[in-house]
């Protein structure tokens, strides 16, 4: 899995490459807490060249949801990929994430 984090107006987006799973949860939980802690709660979480996600990498997901929501901020994820949409649609969680199509959504939306 490769991280890259960029500034796309206000939000801070990590692309994320590769697969997201026990094996590289730990560099992501690092990768997203830090920010969440250095900048205004603005992430946007770019799943558009994730292959695959497990359910380690589910729960990292929804612990940063968490301590951003804690600090009234935002966190959204951008989703292209049917299969990994089909994961959060089955485990429930397109009701708990913003998840839109393009980074340029994510990053427009009032709701954020």
């Amino acid at each position: 899995m490769t991280l890259r984090t960029r500034l796309v107006g206000e939000s801070v987006v990590v692309d994320v490459r590769g697969q997201i799973d026990v094996s590289s949860t730990e560099r992501l939980r690092t990768t997203l807490v830090d920010l969440v802690n250095d900048v205004d709660c603005r992430l946007v979480v770019n799943l558009d060249e994730t292959e695959f996600i497990d359910s380690t990498g589910l729960g990292v997901l929804v612990g940063v949801l968490k301590r951003v929501r804690a600090r009234d901020g935002s966190l959204a994820l951008v989703c292209g990929n049917d299969d990994l949409l089909r994961v959060f649609e089955m485990t429930g969680l397109t009701k708990v994430f913003a998840i839109h199509a393009s980074v340029a959504d994510a990053t427009s939306s009032a709701s954020h």
